[in-house]
């Protein structure tokens, strides 16, 4: 048997009412989830930035390497160039060779400057590193510190809103889902989530607009869903409400 509009209304109130306690439970805590997430965002970002680092630190002494590689292969060839020139026949062979020295020295003198730039740089690097690490360190401590705080809050309400939870399913079988949806759409869209207003001193308690009495007769004898011309929140009157809350 379907619910009557009276029913209805009583269980859209008691909804609103449960939903209103849900909303305190959740305010308790605040911006702790925001503040969990942003954390967590920022130390994999700092994990990110230092694992680059770390690659970049790793090619870099891979290239220190090989130009060390490639200072021992000129300096063999410049021993091995001066050993021949005293076996040279003429001037054309000395200066060849002398040229071949002078060229593998030069080698030498630029894998030297290279190496000396890219220590200079794998030290800046690795200095940054150690910065990050530390950050990251204080950054985990400050999360560990959040969530900490964070279970403890949802401990201590999770009982409390599985009750309401509970008590809410049972409301909102007896209100059919048109009502519903529309109830849940104001609510989503207004600051203070009131779906559903009372009449106060012949005001609408969600935006304070005033009701015209027919209407207040209309909203008594809970024959039709009426909402708020003003607002569109779903009005009931004052006295079902009280009961309600009574009950």
């Amino acid at each position: 048997m379907e619910a009557t509009v009276e029913q209805k209304l009583e269980a859209l109130y008691k909804l609103q009412l449960i939903d209103s306690q849900i909303d305190r439970v959740k305010s308790m805590r605040g911006e702790l989830p925001l503040e969990v997430a942003d954390l967590e965002d920022e130390i994999a970002g700092l994990e990110t930035r230092q694992s680059n680092l770390n690659t970049e630190v790793a090619k870099l002494e891979e290239t220190i390497a090989t130009n060390k590689h490639n200072i021992k292969t000129s300096q063999a060839l410049i021993k091995k160039y001066d050993g021949q020139l005293t076996n040279v026949k003429n001037n054309r062979e000395y200066d060849a060779l002398t040229k071949e020295v002078e060229i593998q020295g030069l080698e030498v003198q630029a894998a030297e400057k290279r190496i000396k730039d890219f220590q200079i740089e794998v030290k800046y690097k690795n200095e940054l590193v150690e910065k990050l690490k530390e950050e990251i360190s204080e950054r985990n401590k400050d999360l560990a510190n959040k969530k900490s705080e964070l279970d403890n809050i949802i401990e201590e309400t999770t009982k409390e809103e599985k009750e309401l939870d509970k008590h809410r399913k049972i409301a909102h079988k007896i209100v059919d889902e048109r009502l519903y949806a529309a109830y849940y759409r104001i609510r989503s869209n207004v600051r203070n989530g009131l779906g559903v207003s009372i009449i106060e001193r012949d005001s609408c308690s969600g935006c304070f607009a005033s009701i015209p009495p027919q209407r207040q007769i209309e909203i008594k004898q809970h024959k039709k869903i009426i909402v708020c011309e003003n607002c569109g929140r779903i009005l009931v009157d004052s006295k079902l409400a009280g009961e309600l809350v009574e009950d």
